[in-house]
């Protein structure tokens, strides 16, 4: 019919009330899918115009505006399926919208005000011309459903955290008239038997009333300069009622943890003992795992430490757009999670694994900080936006941090050199790692990657990767960065790609041929692969990712965590009456006892997981009684409950 049907979301068939109760049903479930460890929901697919304008707007309120990246939204083709070559712009042409132009020109111009307001009205235009087609198709019962969805799912871009969080009222009336539309446009019936048709006066009524509140919203006459580019009605910003914006993850942005889940191996377990019987090891564990040491927009988006580093490894699935150039990688330094901070330079940096940190200083990718403890508090202060840490919160994680080892593997020597188990060609590889080169200065790959040190050298080098070119800033500009990187070491690097301090090759394979092809190091195809091998070899490890079974589950293992971190109360803070730290504890825990519920295997079980998150909040409200005698009792009770109960959850 027209061309705007490429949009069409691809939903099966069904009549009319059973498909929107079918969608509603599944957006539910969608909406209650949360990661075992990292706790963020995974959201159902955005239309792709939705998605543009969601993410252009969270461009605009970084500094500086990536204009580059805004264009790209609105012109660089659609990837998903079905729209054959189209970009935003072009569908939005197709339908006829008056404000294209004005898109090119905000975008031509810089002008953050401008695009806001064409961009805007031009999502609502969209909305209101799809519902007025699916109005032209009320003749032929069931027909106008799709439309009708896909107009649903543009008006998700004004809807989804800003009107249901601002104006509450106004989302549950539109509600009910998107379900009205979807439920008034008939049905076709099965094989011709039992055809309804169109309810055309309950269609036109609740077409008039949501096109009445979009033209009144978002295609007002003029709009109120903004401060932030959210999309806030119109009349809810001239009545000066919004006293705070809800912090929002533009759409594409996944903050779930890797799978497979890289394992985690402590010094303290491998040597024998519990971490139950360190406390401190224990309470930076909690904090590890705790977004409430940072600020906002951390804190509220529930980001910790483990967020990108899972397991003490990296999450090579952890991207936000506009603030990673790449999954894997993340801006710390830009305007996003502290604007205070912010060094107004578009670099982000690949997360590196934390494997071994005892051995890896210095820290940081240009290895500023000398001092573990120094980079700790960077992190969360400077970089995370948190209050500043108490001395015991740094003495905890930097104990934590220290217990990181890495992981066993069969192939290497205790001296760096490899054992009678590796390949011909790594032992090949591990001749030429060792040779010097004239492209080297006269060093080998082993003068720095030193084989018996972690393969680091514990220094900072110019090897070319921070040169002009790597970013570029302004259109037909180009922007020096960083050049001087700190040594980072191979083991266990088979599974932290992509390499270099910003990701940009992928394998192994393509790091020694970089080296090869910028140092000029002549080597031929088979001693390229002789090094690769030697570099895998080396990067390996005999048990990389946890292994999920009946037994030890994903809820299972997030279980162990959560009552671990809770030992500390009993053999550290409340012998030492702690109320600050034990409420940080309880408040950390209890929250993650409740979100980790949603991984039973049986559901039936989380009145279980309630209560003992229940029974943790009764010990913080007798800690902030400061009735200690009762907190340690109602601990016992806790502890009484989790030997109860958790022997049978899985």
């Amino acid at each position: 019919m027209i061309l705007l049907r490429l949009a069409r979301l691809h939903l099966v068939r069904l009549p009319a009330r059973q498909l929107s109760a079918a969608v509603l049903v599944f957006t539910l479930l969608l909406a209650t899918v949360i990661g075992v460890f990292a706790h963020i929901v995974r959201e159902a697919p955005w239309h792709p115009a939705a998605a543009a304008y969601r993410r252009a707007l969270f461009f605009l309120d970084l500094t500086p505006v990536d204009w580059q990246a805004v264009a790209r939204e609105y012109e660089v083709e659609i990837e998903e399926a079905g729209y054959s070559g189209r970009s935003v712009l072009s569908l939005l042409e197709e339908v006829g919208s008056p404000h294209v132009e004005g898109i090119r020109k905000a975008i031509a111009d810089r002008d953050s005000q401008g695009l806001y307001e064409a961009s805007t009205r031009a999502m609502s235009y969209l909305m209101r011309y799809t519902l007025l087609v699916a109005q032209g198709e009320l003749g032929t019962p069931g027909s106008a459903l799709n439309d009708v969805l896909t107009a649903q799912s543009l008006y998700r871009a004004f809807e989804q955290d800003y009107l249901e969080t601002l104006a509450p009222e106004e989302h549950r009336r539109l509600g009910r008239d998107w379900l009205t539309l979807a439920n008034s446009v008939g049905s076709a019936g099965l094989a011709g038997a039992g055809a309804v048709a169109a309810d055309s006066e309950a269609f036109l009524a609740a077409r008039a009333r949501i096109e009445n509140y979009l033209l009144e919203n978002y295609e007002p006459g003029t709009f109120s300069q903004r401060e932030r580019f959210a999309p806030v009605p119109e009349t809810l910003v001239l009545a000066g009622g919004i006293a705070a914006y809800p912090v929002v993850l533009p759409p594409g942005s996944d903050l779930n943890d890797q799978d497979p889940l890289p394992l985690l191996r402590l010094n303290v377990e491998a040597k024998g003992h519990d971490e139950a019987d360190l406390p401190l090891v224990v309470y930076g564990d909690m904090l590890f795992d705790s977004p409430k040491i940072f600020g906002d927009p951390a804190r509220t988006l529930g980001i910790t430490c483990s967020t990108c580093h899972n397991r003490s490894d990296i999450n090579r699935r952890a991207f936000i757009p506009g603030v990673s150039h790449q999954p894997g990688a993340f801006d710390v330094d830009g305007s996003f999670f502290n604007n205070f901070f912010n060094d107004r330079r578009s670099d982000s940096l690949d997360i590196p694994s934390l494997r071994g940190l005892r051995f890896t200083g210095p820290y940081g990718r240009d290895g500023r900080f000398a001092s573990l403890r120094d980079f700790v508090r960077n992190v969360i202060v400077n970089e995370f936006a948190g209050p500043e840490p108490t001395p015991f919160m740094l003495d905890a994680l930097v104990a934590y941090l220290l217990e990181f080892d890495f992981l066993p593997n069969s192939l290497l020597n205790p001296d760096g050199t490899l054992t009678d188990l590796a390949s011909v060609a790594a032992r090949r590889g591990e001749l030429i790692f060792n040779t010097p080169f004239a492209g080297l200065n006269g060093n080998s790959c082993a003068s720095c990657h030193l084989p018996d040190a972690a393969f680091k050298d514990g220094q900072i080098h110019d090897i070319g990767t921070g040169r002009a070119g790597s970013y570029t800033g302004e259109p037909g500009t180009e922007i020096e960065y960083d050049r001087f990187f700190e040594t980072p070491t191979l083991l266990n690097s088979a599974f932290t790609f992509p390499y270099m301090h910003d990701g940009s090759l992928a394998t192994l394979d393509e790091v020694a041929s970089w080296f090869n092809d910028t140092h000029q190091l002549g080597l031929d195809g088979a001693q390229l692969a002789d090094l690769t091998a030697y570099l895998e070899a080396v990067g390996g490890a005999d048990e990389p990712y946890e292994v999920f079974d009946r037994k030890n589950t994903p809820f299972r293992l997030a279980w162990a965590e959560l009552t671990t971190f809770a030992t500390a109360l009993d053999t550290m803070l409340i012998p030492r009456r702690d109320s600050f730290h034990a409420t940080l504890l309880i408040d950390t825990v209890a929250a993650d006892f409740r979100a980790d519920a949603s991984g039973l295997a049986d559901l039936s079980q989380a009145p279980m997981v309630y209560e003992v998150a229940d029974a943790l909040g009764e010990v913080k409200g007798a800690i902030l009684r400061d009735d200690w005698a009762a907190a340690a009792r109602l601990y016992r009770s806790y502890k009484d409950l989790v030997g109860r109960y958790g022997p049978q959850l899985r």
